[in-house]
């Protein structure tokens, strides 16, 4: 069987779905909340359990969006693999996790099973020996990462559950093994048969296509087929077969933190008796217990991709708007356009199966990937991209279809209501690309944030009026920094006729060393005394690229979930000594903050070095593990070095730098040069293809203390 017509509407639905079940099940997961006392103060749970401003990062939504980066990351040329490597799933963990935070728990070795992992793998023990039962125990090796992280092997494999499987259990088979495997399997098995069904179809087929890539007589195998006859025996109450659950398959009987097994009991449990419901589903799972986000997660994705996205509703669809934020190492992917995103999974898919990528996909993904440019133009159903607006009681967003273009494409727009606004009353439409800490509730792994869209980059927004009262309104292009909240108006106002198509364009400008924290459209009333304007502005299409030019001024940011902002931190001790930034470490570290896929750049900063020898920039970083490292490194001698899953001097020169002398560094990668200079000075330069695109910052390579300050950043 091809890959079905509506395989990215689908696709998208069961990301949407996985995010769903991961925001309902996440407040009642600490190990507090029983199946008892959830329904003692729930009862039935038919909605979020509480209101987050913004949804912190969650390690469920983490792995299914890093881990599956290596196809990504493919060359162009030549066929997809056949089969995945784990060690390709291994590279991906080390690169994109931050040692110690974010990403996944990290509750120590023998104890967390991922913490476990990431620590063999860095001493060298690779994959899959990292998370097998030999080197780590059952225990350790059972627990329930294995399934939890795979939900995206599942949507690039659309009608083949047998190599969505394959992939699985290869991807988890970096940290996990035994029943842990068994779980990936079925999860993404699930996931990918869902595609066969059509929409709203039978669930009992996904499930028993699930349980056919499992090892018969395994453990996981027994646990589902058990829930299943009870199910078959009792089709009524699904607490009667929860009761069934704890008294037979409970946490009692399986060891270590959060096994798998009660948990494949009450994912079977919850798919089975939700019956294809999706709210039915994620609910049911959410209400059971034990790892409450993680079941809900991985079943919200099978529904989602089931029931499409008509069957998700309003109230859970609403507070997720199209976006997720997570805490990899790198800042500017944590900020996640779940639209953008789904055209990369939808894209790998395709290259997978060997087929072609159907035009508007290919179009849209050129036009921009959500890395390398934002570009939102609401075709998806129900797609928003995450734009919000300031002030939710007059104004008001939602997704609204268009007749079909002349070559037959569906078409979406963002429809921005605006009701009774009085002579100087202004609004906000916005795309936020940078959050701080007050934007959240709290700090559930840690994230971290590079903005995605900066100074010296483009903005343009298309949009047209239709007016139902007034007379007169304004709409101008503006953004804010986050520092002080200041908005800054790019554009001069245009006052928009009905009927009548509009683009305001304008650069992003410097913001003095802050961060901008939302780019967009500001509306403001114009109408006469006694007049109110209302009507709604439809926006088709909303897009931010090109190259940025910036600074950041250390003085301007501030410590939020542990890392100086807006960079991220790879180990070492980072904090602001007024308008510099002070790193003291006894081991190899770095510092990454701009953009993930940036070609051409130029970095710069003022820095002192004041212990150590080893005082570095970085460019192209792609990860912790690869990019270009250079600056000062030994007594007096400067270097450049590539960093590809280890350190190699690519050239070095003399340089008699002094501790506690300020210089301005700055590292330059233009195609296949990398050229370090001094005080303006080009004091070094050596040739390497190795690394395309990546991240800007700051690193040792051996303990140090040192200050970074006043950066520049130039996209060239």
């Amino acid at each position: 069987m091809g890959i079905p017509g509506d395989y990215l509407e689908r696709l998208y639905a069961g990301f949407i779905g996985k995010n769903v079940g991961i925001r309902l099940g996440a407040p009642v997961e600490p190990a507090i909340w029983t199946y008892e006392r959830i329904r003692e103060v729930y009862g039935e749970v038919t909605g979020y359990l509480k209101p987050y401003r913004n949804f912190a990062a969650d390690d469920d939504a983490n792995g299914p969006a890093y881990f599956v980066r290596p196809l990504f990351e493919l060359p162009e040329a030549g066929p997809a693999p056949a089969s995945l490597d784990p060690r390709a799933v291994e590279r991906a963990w080390l690169d994109y996790a931050r040692d110690g935070v974010g990403m996944f728990w990290w509750g120590g070795y023998g104890r967390s099973t991922e913490h476990t992992a990431y620590l063999n793998m860095k001493s060298g023990i690779h994959a899959p020996e990292s998370g097998s039962k030999a080197r780590n125990g059952a225990v350790v090796a059972e627990q329930i990462g294995g399934q939890i992280f795979v939900d995206s092997w599942g949507l690039v494999w659309p009608c083949r559950p047998d190599k969505a499987a394959e992939f699985a259990a290869a991807a988890a088979s970096v940290s996990h093994d035994g029943e842990g495997l068994e779980g990936a399997r079925f999860v993404a098995a699930s996931i990918a048969a869902a595609f066969s069904q059509p929409v709203g179809g039978d669930i009992r087929a996904v499930f028993e296509a699930g349980l056919g890539v499992l090892e018969r007589g395994s453990t996981y195998d027994r646990v589902a087929r058990a829930v299943a006859a009870f199910h078959a025996a009792h089709p009524a109450d699904w607490r009667e077969c929860m009761e069934y659950l704890l008294a037979e398959w409970g946490y009692d009987r399986y060891p270590g933190m959060c096994h798998v097994i009660p948990n494949a009991g009450v994912c079977v449990l919850s798919l089975l008796y939700g019956g294809g419901d999706f709210c039915r589903t994620v609910e049911i799972a959410t209400m059971c217990g034990w790892d409450t986000d993680c079941n809900a997660g991985n079943v919200g994705t099978v529904v989602g991709v089931l029931c499409g996205v008509d069957a998700i509703p309003a109230k859970y669809r609403g507070p997720i708007n199209d976006s997720i934020v997570l805490s990899g190492l790198p800042g500017s992917l944590n900020v996640l356009d779940i639209p953008s995103f789904s055209r990369k999974l939808a894209a790998a898919g395709y290259r997978l199966a060997g087929e072609a990528l159907p035009a508007p996909l290919a179009a849209a993904l050129a036009a921009g990937d959500g890395e390398a440019a934002l570009r939102f133009d609401f075709a998806l159903p129900g797609s928003t991209h995450g734009l919000r607006v300031s002030d939710p009681v007059p104004f008001a967003i939602a997704h609204r279809e268009l007749p079909p273009a002349a070559g037959g494409e569906a078409r979406g727009c963002l429809e921005w209501r605006f009701d009774r606004i009085e002579r100087e009353m202004s609004g906000r439409l916005f795309y936020k690309p940078f959050y701080r800490r007050a934007d959240f509730d709290d700090e559930r792994y840690s994230p971290t944030f590079a903005p995605t869209a900066r100074p010296g980059m483009k903005a343009r927004v298309a949009f047209s009026l239709e007016r139902w009262e007034g007379e007169k309104l304004g709409v101008n292009g503006y953004v804010r920094e986050s520092w002080g909240g200041k908005l800054v108006p790019t554009t001069v106002p245009v006052f928009p006729l009905p009927g009548k198509e509009y683009l305001v364009e304008f650069e992003l400008p410097e913001v003095a060393g802050s961060q901008i924290d939302e780019v967009g459209l500001l509306l403001t009333g114009f109408s006469g005394a006694k007049k109110r304007d209302s009507g709604r502005i439809l926006v088709s299409s909303f897009e931010i690229s090109g190259k940025a030019r910036y600074t950041i001024d250390i003085a301007k940011q501030a410590l939020e979930f542990g890392c100086v902002t807006p960079f991220s931190h790879d180990k070492g001790n980072w904090t602001i000594e007024g308008a510099r930034m002070h790193l003291m470490t006894h081991e190899k570290c770095a510092s990454y903050t701009g953009g993930y896929a940036v070609r051409d750049q130029r970095v710069s900063a003022l820095v002192t070095p004041l212990a150590g020898t080893s005082h570095l920039l970085v460019a192209r970083a792609a990860g912790a593990m690869r990019g270009y490292w250079a600056g000062f490194d030994g007594a007096g001698r400067a270097a450049i070095y590539r960093n590809d899953f280890g350190l190699a001097r690519l050239a070095q020169a003399a340089f008699p730098w002094e501790a506690g002398r300020e210089y301005r560094l700055s590292l330059e990668a233009i195609g296949d040069r990398l050229t370090l200079l001094v005080d303006g000075g080009k004091l070094l330069e050596a040739r390497d293809g190795t690394h395309a695109a990546g991240m800007v910052g700051c690193a040792a390579a051996e303990a140090a203390r040192a200050l970074y300050g006043e950066f520049e950043v130039e996209e060239l």
